[in-house]
C-alpha cells in the first residue's frame, strides 16, 4: 500500500511515542504514493541520484541532511538536560556540562549549507525526509531493556561487563562491524548505577559524562565518544563509560522503524549502514 511522506513520518513518531517532529529530523521534499523508498544513515547528493536510477520513489537518511534539521539541531540537545536530570544531576550542573555542545552546535549550523543535499532531490523531484532523534529515541529505550533484563537475571550485582553483554542479546550488536568497548574504567568493575545517554542529539563528551559521575552515576554508555574526550575522563580518574558503537546503536531504533514500514508494504533498499 504507497503511502506518503507524512505518513512516513507518522509512523517513526508513533514508534517513538512523540507528538511533532523534533528539531534534528525533516521533510525536504514531500511526496505521496511512495511504494519504493531507499533508506541509509547517511544521505547526500550522490545516493539520491542513486535512488533515481534503482527506481525510488523517495529517500529517507537517518542523520540531518541540511534544511531546518541542520539549523534546529541545537534545539534537541535540551535532551541532554533531560536525561541528566533525570538520573540525579542538577539542572544547573546539566545545563552547565551541555553549555559547550550547544555553542558548538550553533556555531556549526550558522556555516552549514543547509541547501546542498535538499536542493538536489528538489531538482531530482525526489521526496526526501531524515527521521533522526525519534529513532534514537526507540534505540535507546530497547537498549535499556536489553541491559535491565540481561542484568534481572544475575544472582551476583552486575559488572560493567554485564551491561555489554546485555547489549550483546540484541541482533544489532551480535552483527556489528565493531565491537562494543569501555575505554574508561573496566569491565570487571561493578556496574553500580547506570545512564544510558542516547537519542539526545549526539554523545556529551567528557563534562557531562563528568556530571553524570558526581551526582552518584557509576557508568555512562555512550553510542560513540571522541579519543580527546576519552583521554580527559581518564585524567579525572572517576566512573565507567561504555561505548557501544554509532551504527549499530543506531540501527538498533532504526530496524524496527524498516520493519513497520515493509509491513505497509512499501519495498525499502537499505544502503549506508543498513
Amino acid at each position: 500500500m504507497p503511502v506518503s511522506t507524512d505518513e512516513l513520518v507518522d509512523i517513526a513518531l508513533q514508534l517513538a511515542g512523540m507528538d511533532a517532529l523534533p528539531g534534528d529530523s525533516a521533510v525536504y521534499v514531500p511526496g505521496q504514493n511512495i511504494q519504493k523508498l531507499m533508506f541509509g544513515i547517511d544521505i547526500g547528493a550522490a545516493e539520491l541520484l542513486l535512488a533515481r536510477d534503482l527506481g525510488c520513489d523517495a529517500v529517507i537518511a537517518h542523520h540531518p541532511a541540511g534544511g531546518s534539521a541542520t539549523r534546529d539541531f541545537p534545539q534537541v540537545l535540551e535532551r541532554q538536560v533531560e536525561l541528566m536530570v533525570a538520573h540525579g544531576v542538577s539542572e544547573t550542573a546539566a545545563r552547565a556540562a551541555v553549555a559547550p555542545l550547544v555553542n558548538r552546535a550553533t556555531m556549526s549550523a550558522h556555516a552549514a549549507n543547509h541547501d546542498h543535499v535538499p536542493s538536489v532531490a528538489r531538482l531530482l523531484g525526489m521526496p526526501f525526509l531524515n527521521v533522526h532523534l525519534p529513532l534514537d529515541e526507540l534505540g535507546r529505550r530497547l537498549m535499556v531493556a536489553a541491559i535491565d533484563g540481561h542484568v534481572s537475571t544475575l544472582t551476583y550485582d552486575p559488572l560493567v561487563q554485564d551491561a555489554v553483554d546485555g547489549l550483546l542479546t540484541l541482533p544489532e550488536f551480535q552483527r556489528a562491524f565493531t565491537q562494543i568497548s569501555v575505554p574508561v574504567g573496566s569491565p570487571d568493575r561493578p556496574l553500580g548505577k547506570l545512564a544510558v545517554v542516547h537519542g539526545a542529539g549526539t554523545n556529551g563528551g567528557a563534562d557531562v559524562a563528568s556530571a553524570y559521575f558526581e551526582a552518584g552515576v557509576d557508568s555512562v554508555l555512550y553510542i560513540h565518544c571522541a579519543g580527546e574526550e576519552v583521554s580527559k575522563l581518564r585524567q579525572r580518574g572517576r566512573g565507567n563509560l561504555i561505548v557501544s558503537g554509532h551504527i549499530a546503536s543506531d540501527l538498533v531504533g532504526i530496524n524496527p522503524y524498516v520493519a513497520a514500514i515493509e509491513a505497509r508494504g512499501v519495498a525499502v533498499i537499505r544502503m549506508s549502514g543498513l
